[in-house]
């Protein structure tokens, strides 16, 4: 499916919709001000609450109410995350949004057996696109 920067919120309200409920890791892939973290903030303003979502780059982890997690794993090598406990986090119920998840990752949650899906978000010049894979 492709959207745009147009219709994000209508993106943020499908994907709510149709993860609210489950237990998932979203891997959020493109370049740097893309709009991974506008992506995560529009998903969190469906839940109507007061939460202020910004990119937890230097604390690596944010939490939203009891089930929605944000990571940023820009500043950090798999490696690194891994060693910080990070993996054992998507053991916990609920939507995990990891910006700057790469193939490496993708490949571990699948040998792991972790439910996922990607979102590859393509800035363009006045514009983006987000494209979303399993």
């Amino acid at each position: 499916m492709e959207y745009s920067l147009d219709n994000i919120d209508e993106l943020a309200h499908e994907l709510y919709e149709n993860l609210r409920d489950k237990n998932i890791v979203v891997l959020l892939q493109g370049d740097l001000a893309s709009g991974k973290t506008t992506l995560v903030q529009r998903f969190i303003r469906q839940l109507n609450d007061n939460h202020v979502v910004t990119s937890p780059t230097f604390q690596v982890q944010s939490i939203y109410g009891d089930k929605f997690y944000h990571y940023d794993i820009y500043n950090k090598d798999l490696s690194e995350f891994i060693r910080m406990g990070l993996l054992e986090e998507f053991e916990k119920p609920g939507i995990h949004f990891v910006e700057w998840g790469d193939k490496d990752l993708e490949n571990i949650l699948k040998e792991y057996g972790f439910e996922y899906m990607t979102i590859q978000i393509i800035k363009k010049k006045h514009s983006r696109e987000y494209i979303i894979g399993s």
